[in-house]
């Protein structure tokens, strides 16, 4: 992210040294750990819907994953967990990013970073879907188009992207914070009250059960943003003690959370079974991941080609799942390919759509998109 993008935060007096001198110069240096994390964490996405779990990709495969997998699929369902992963990724980009842009600015920034690869995946995936030669069906035309807003799920319509309702708690978080941070102007005071506010209401409404209020403030996935918050306070200030609580309290939260969803007593009619200890382990590998990137433990992981990797999570994300299904189908049904090589092969094909899908969609209209939406800031810059 360029400096000239954004008023820089004004660290404490305890802030590190290298914080402060990485951001005094021109450009902020691109926290490269970060991008190939969000990789990490959209493959393990990838898993889990290949060989992770029952449903139509069992339809591609002709089998159930656990015959394709008899070993690797036990492994493949915590592949799930990359959303947590991805959730306190964004926690922490959103409150870099966020910090000194005005309420238009923030919002251009994160319409035109969302919506191009989004559209261009909700256009092709109806496309495919539509093709006589494919067995999933498309949903209606006047779905689809509805589809364009993000607002299909609340609005109880049927999705195009299976993965879309990870978005649809992103856009909750981002006018959470719009509103309580960047609106009135964001600063460390009232920030760590944003958090402190968000964390203590969310326990309130799982515990009160009020379904307007579970909507608004998402109880099961407010402690990953939450968490990220705060790792992004530390990695301003690593002394910062109500930054370490933040994070402390939304581990401890978020972890609770993950193993309530995921967790259930073995029982051979559920398609895998996954440990309490691990869902725990990875939650907390997740946190530890960026906050070693927070605090600079990984700075030497500086490499160019995490930059590539990093433009291309968003739209493997979006594309992998279900034009994955085809794909497998396509590979290892009508081509004969064994399960390994399909496997592979899928994932390198949706990573190659992916490159195109950021090449000649994103590349030239994000920043059309951005400055339509804030063409003040376009002409000061």
């Amino acid at each position: 992210m360029s400096t000239s993008e954004t008023t820089l935060p004004k660290l404490s007096p305890g802030a590190d040294a290298t914080v402060r001198t990485a951001r005094s110069g021109a450009h902020a240096p691109r926290l490269r750990a970060l991008d190939g994390l969000r990789l990490i964490a959209a493959l393990m996405v990838a898993a889990y819907h290949y060989g992770g779990r029952d449903g139509e990709v069992s339809q591609a495969w002709g089998t159930s994953p656990k015959v394709q997998f008899p070993s690797l699929h036990q492994w493949f369902a915590y592949g799930c967990l990359g959303v947590q992963i991805f959730f306190v990724i964004s926690g922490f980009v959103i409150c870099m990013s966020g910090w000194g842009k005005p309420l238009r600015s923030f919002f251009a920034s994160r319409a035109s970073r969302l919506l191009p690869s989004y559209w261009a995946a909700v256009i092709l995936v109806t496309a495919v879907f539509a093709l006589p030669a494919v067995a999933y069906k498309a949903v209606s035309p006047s779905d689809a188009l509805l589809n364009l807003t993000m607002l299909q799920q609340p609005l109880g319509v049927d999705r195009v992207l299976g993965v879309c309702w990870t978005l649809w708690a992103e856009v909750r978080f981002y006018a959470l914070f719009a509103l309580c941070v960047v609106l009135p102007g964001a600063n460390r005071r009232r920030i760590v009250l944003f958090c402190a506010v968000w964390t203590l209401a969310a326990a309130i409404t799982q515990a009160s059960g009020e379904p307007t209020l579970n909507v608004i403030l998402m109880p099961e996935y407010a402690p990953y943003f939450i968490g990220g918050v705060g790792l992004y306070l530390l990695h301003l200030d690593r002394r910062d003690m109500t930054a370490w609580g933040i994070v402390l309290v939304s581990w401890l939260i978020g972890q609770h959370y993950a193993v309530a969803a995921l967790w259930h007593a073995p029982n051979p009619h559920f398609f895998s079974y996954r440990g309490s200890g691990t869902i725990i382990l990875i939650v907390t590998l997740g946190f530890v991941a960026v906050g070693a990137i927070a605090l600079g433990l990984l700075n030497r992981v500086n490499w160019g080609w995490l930059t590539v990797a990093g433009a291309l999570t968003y739209p493997f994300y979006l594309v992998h799942e279900h034009l994955g299904w085809v794909t497998i189908e396509a590979l290892h049904r009508r081509l004969g390919l064994p399960s390994a090589a399909t496997f592979t092969l899928t994932v390198a094909a949706m990573l190659a759509l992916a490159w195109l899908l950021n090449r000649f969609v994103e590349k030239p209209l994000a920043p059309f998109l951005r400055k339509r939406l804030n063409p003040t800031s376009a002409r000061i810059h």
